[in-house]
């Protein structure tokens, strides 16, 4: 056999190797109870707590400028109808 194309038993070695390689590397893998893991956790829920209270802010900005606008918009109307009643009794006199 050449180096291009390797045996059947080469090929089996090398396929054993993964196999007993990824085992290996699943089994190093530290228990849900081992504290490095439950110190994980509490980080990762500490940053989508704070994710989620930064959303909520946002939303909350959101609808305030949207108040504004729409009370900015409400005023715009009013001195148009004030102006234009204004503008009403102008003309009758």
């Amino acid at each position: 056999m050449s180096f291009k194309d390797p045996g059947f038993d080469t090929r089996l070695a090398s396929a054993t190797a993964a196999k007993k390689a990824a085992l290996e590397r699943f089994r190093a893998k530290p228990a849900a109870d081992d504290p490095a893991v439950v110190e994980r956790q509490a980080e990762r829920a500490a940053i989508q707590a704070a994710r989620q209270e930064r959303a909520v802010e946002r939303e909350a900005a959101r609808a305030k400028a949207e108040e504004a606008e729409r009370a900015a918009a409400r005023e715009v109307e009013l001195k148009a109808a004030r102006d234009a009643r204004y503008a009403a009794r102008k003309a009758r006199r």
